[in-house]
């Protein structure tokens, strides 16, 4: 009787649309904030005497705790062991926490003095915030990750991730779209942070929500732990780092997201330097990255639901980012018109490769295992998403300052060439095409299923 009235939960499609609609607009809160501070280089430059390589130092604490402490590898596993629904609270708590510390520390009501470990005060409390926060955000989405693979699971499940996805892109663009012109109009550098903070706090309301239909869900179903699977066990973890078609996966996920995330992170200053668009209008071009993915990846999660091809869709966008990064290094590409053509290209890879790199995991992993082994898979993105930014400041410091120029409030920002960063973006997608035919091929080996369609008819 149990397994009748779970059947009739999981095939209720308004049950599964509204829980993906409340977790996705966490998401989206979640991704406003996380790069609301990426279009502000300059301006922490000119306000606060930042470096680009205290810019990259602050952007690498997104790992500090996720990546060099294994916080997302536990996170996993806690997600296999109590559920969704603590897993989710405590993470929605870590980015309120953390986020509220980096608005205090940009907040200019406190004078930062001397430094730690090499690190001026002020970077190194807006770090601390910032490496709770990421703490909180990855949890969040590995957290996420999975309730949309328990509640899709033999439906629409690459379309529900692509909407996902897309949705909280949305937030990365409004923040990459807004936060210089919000910042100006306000009068401070943290107003878009605060706005961010309360943001943050209303997704965490909404994850609540979602809590109380899954408990109801559970209750139905007759279980406790909100998964209807068998009990995770540490010795599993030991079967997923066997699993080579999982690491394939992992390293394609750090290499193709290394070129993508980093390159948003410095997308403002990149529009400013090399194509000489005013600050204002400067974060128009990358915020349509983002924008873009709200149609394209749910549109070829369809596809991937339907007609199958998840390998090949990868290889695609992973073969049409490293084109745009290789055109992005051309010193002679320097057309405000030009900046907006590749975008709209690099918007179609970026929708391309999560479209079916997400729904692939549960093909290769069984539901039981899932939490841990998204959770490792972000461990191991979380490694290119907090060195590259670091590797790309130290650079733009070491080798690509051209210059400085004067703002009209008198205060001096530091000109920057891209072509070396853009180069090494570049890399990254050549390395993310080999990965990803080595998946198209250890997926016919070993008969996946990650060429076949999602929804089982």
């Amino acid at each position: 009787m149990t397994e009748i009235i779970r059947q009739k939960l999981n095939d209720s499609k308004a049950a599964r649309w509204t829980v993906l609609i409340i977790v996705a607009f966490t998401m989206f809160c979640a991704y406003y904030i996380n790069d609301v501070m990426a279009p502000l280089m300059d301006k922490l430059g000119a306000e606060f005497k930042w470096s680009s390589q205290d810019f990259g130092i602050f952007n690498f604490s997104y790992g500090w705790l996720n990546v060099f402490l294994f916080m997302l590898i536990f996170s996993g596993i806690i997600l296999d062991k109590v559920g969704p629904r603590i897993t989710g609270i405590g993470a929605c708590s870590l980015m309120v926490i953390g986020c509220l510390i980096k608005y205090y520390a940009v907040s200019g009501t406190t004078a930062f003095e001397g430094d730690v470990f090499g690190i001026k005060m002020q970077v190194f409390v807006a770090c601390i915030g910032f490496a709770i926060f990421a703490l909180g955000l990855e949890t969040i989405g590995i957290t996420v990750t999975k309730i949309i693979a328990r509640w899709f699971n033999g439906y629409e499940t690459a379309l529900a991730m692509g909407l996902q996805v897309a949705i909280a892109r949305l937030g990365s663009a409004l923040a990459i779209g807004t936060t210089l012109p919000l910042a100006k109009s306000l009068g401070s550098l943290s107003s878009p942070i605060l706005i961010g903070l309360m943001a943050i706090c209303i997704g965490f309301i909404a994850f609540l929500f979602y809590c109380t239909m899954d408990k109801k869900l559970d209750a139905s179903v007759g279980t406790e732990k909100g998964s209807g699977e068998d009990a995770f066990k540490v010795s599993d973890i030991l079967a997923i780092a066997k699993n080579k078609g999982f690491w394939l996966i992992a390293i394609l996920c750090v290499l193709f997201y290394s070129a993508v995330f980093p390159f948003l992170k410095f997308g403002t200053s990149l529009m400013t330097n090399k194509f000489g668009m005013a600050e204002d209008w400067a974060g128009v071009i990358p915020a349509m990255l983002p924008f873009g993915t709200v149609l394209l990846t749910p549109l070829f999660g369809g596809i991937y639901d339907k007609k199958g091809k998840g390998a090949t869709i990868m290889l695609i966008g992973a073969a049409i980012l490293t084109f745009v990064h290789l055109l992005f290094s051309i010193p002679a590409l320097n057309v405000w018109w030009g900046a907006a053509i590749l975008m709209v290209l690099l918007g179609i890879a970026f929708s391309l490769v999560p479209s079916a790199m997400w729904p692939t995991v549960p093909k290769i992993i069984p539901q039981n295992q899932l939490g841990t082994a998204y959770g490792m898979i972000f461990w191991v993105q979380n490694i290119g998403l907090s060195g590259v930014p670091f590797l790309i400041g130290w650079i733009l410091d070491k080798y690509c300052i051209i210059g400085e120029k004067i703002a009209e409030d008198g205060k001096i920002t530091t000109l920057y060439d891209y072509t070396i960063p853009m180069i090494i973006f570049a890399c990254f997608g050549v390395l993310a095409v080999f990965t990803a035919f080595l998946l198209k091929r250890e997926d016919k080996i070993k008969g996946y299923g990650i060429e076949l369609p999602n929804i089982k008819k």
